[in-house]
């Protein structure tokens, strides 16, 4: 249910920071979110449950998009890879920790107060998270031009809005005609959510947790311990984070966001290959399982590179409208991908699953292709600012986009 709400949630929390500052609006989700983990440990029914979980999702789903898209309207094109992938990574180190801490919080306080351990776990998640809120309330950002950040004088304020593109006159205009033709009406938001769902796709070994089911799966033939069950898949998710954070240096440093995202298939396709072997042996599969969490190096490039191509143009409703989509369309694969083609009950052979993975490679390679050109289309459209007073592009009825000056 937390992954419905999510996937319901993520356009209207984008359009609905286009109005109220995201200073305001994030961190108030992030409340909001804590309040309903902590109303989880008095669920009695499992519906109640789920109606929780589902609102728990839809608060969460404000998140991600709404950072990446308030990160690119700061950052320049060879700085939101890293800052892209700082995001990311923080979310999967915190993945990492979640999984001790619920386990030292079951073990220390189960039938405290009457409470069992898992209803300590909901209470004590939720009042962890309400400082980070009050920490957004206090410096998160906004936009540039429209930040209240005490820690910026009236100078950077300045330098940060003249060094980023042009924004439009309108952009925050979330009018239903006006935004749809705006979003719909432009090759970007299916080419970028074309990327996002294959880019998901390319996760999927590391995403769906085949480690944690494959020493599952063979614990009584090769002896595997719960420990080395537990400890072994943390590996692959460390590898993860090294790769990522690399791929956004390479990426940020060089522009060579192509030949990255044609290496991240090619080590998925090896990996497929050694997997997809039916007596490859254990030491084969383990280490094609743990070389495919780098996989995770595709998300600086997925959302860093889309929010470049989505920021030319300066319609900022369109580019957070557009980041959002893509968000809910890499949620809407993960619905279904992981039960057909990743199900439990097949560990610890994914024929299919593998047969699967060399079509995403196939399909990506040639959609990164297409994201060059769209790349390069939009960049041919674009007036770049100079230095001075800031450019705007209006949109006539039936004409070219064009830039001006704002005096």
């Amino acid at each position: 249910m937390v992954t419905a709400g999510m996937l319901v949630g993520q356009v209207p929390n984008g359009l609905i920071i286009q109005k109220v500052a995201p200073r305001i609006w994030l961190p108030s989700m992030v409340i909001l979110w804590a309040l309903l983990t902590a109303v989880s440990a008095a669920c009695k029914t499992f519906t109640q449950l789920c109606v929780v979980r589902f609102f728990q999702g839809m608060a969460e789903s404000s998140t991600y998009a709404g950072c990446v898209y308030v990160m690119g309207s700061w950052y320049k094109s060879d700085e939101i890879s890293m800052r892209t992938a700082i995001l990311t990574v923080s979310g999967q180190v915190g993945n990492m920790c979640a999984g001790a801490l619920m386990a030292a919080i079951y073990a220390s306080l189960d039938g405290r107060l009457g409470l069992e351990g898992w209803q300590w776990v909901f209470i004590i998640d939720g009042i962890i998270t309400c400082p980070i809120a009050f920490f957004g309330f206090a410096f998160f950002p906004d936009l540039p031009e429209t930040t209240k950040a005490p820690y910026l004088n009236k100078l950077e304020k300045d330098l940060a809005l003249n060094r980023l593109p042009a924004k439009m006159e309108d952009g925050h205009n979330i009018s239903p005609w006006s935004l749809t033709k705006r979003v719909l009406g432009k090759p970007t938001f299916y080419i970028c959510c074309g990327f996002s769902v294959l880019g998901a796709a390319l996760q999927a070994y590391q995403a769906q947790g085949l480690m944690l089911l494959y020493l599952k799966a063979r614990q009584n033939i090769d002896g595997w311990s719960q420990a080395e069950i537990n400890t072994l898949p943390l590996g692959t998710q460390a590898l993860g984070i090294v790769v990522e954070l690399l791929c956004a240096t390479v990426i940020d440093r060089s522009s060579r966001r192509l030949a990255t995202g044609l290496g991240l298939c090619l080590v998925q396709l090896v990996c497929s290959i050694i997997l997809f072997v039916p007596n490859m042996t254990v030491a084969g599969n383990l280490a094609g399982l743990y070389i495919a969490a780098t996989s995770n190096g595709i998300n600086p490039l997925l959302y860093g590179w889309s929010s470049i191509i989505a920021s030319r143009g300066g319609d900022d409703a369109a580019r957070s409208t557009i980041l959002a989509g893509m968000v809910a369309f890499d949620m809407l694969l993960y619905t279904f991908w992981g039960i057909v083609l990743y199900p439990a009950d097949d560990a610890p052979y994914w024929r299919n699953g593998y047969i699967a993975m060399v079509c995403v490679v196939a399909a990506l390679s040639g959609w990164l292709f297409l994201v060059r050109w769209l790349d390069n289309f939009t960049l041919e459209k674009v007036v770049e600012r100079p230095h001075g007073p800031q450019l705007e592009l209006l949109e006539d009825e039936g004409a070219e986009e064009r830039p001006r000056r704002i005096e």
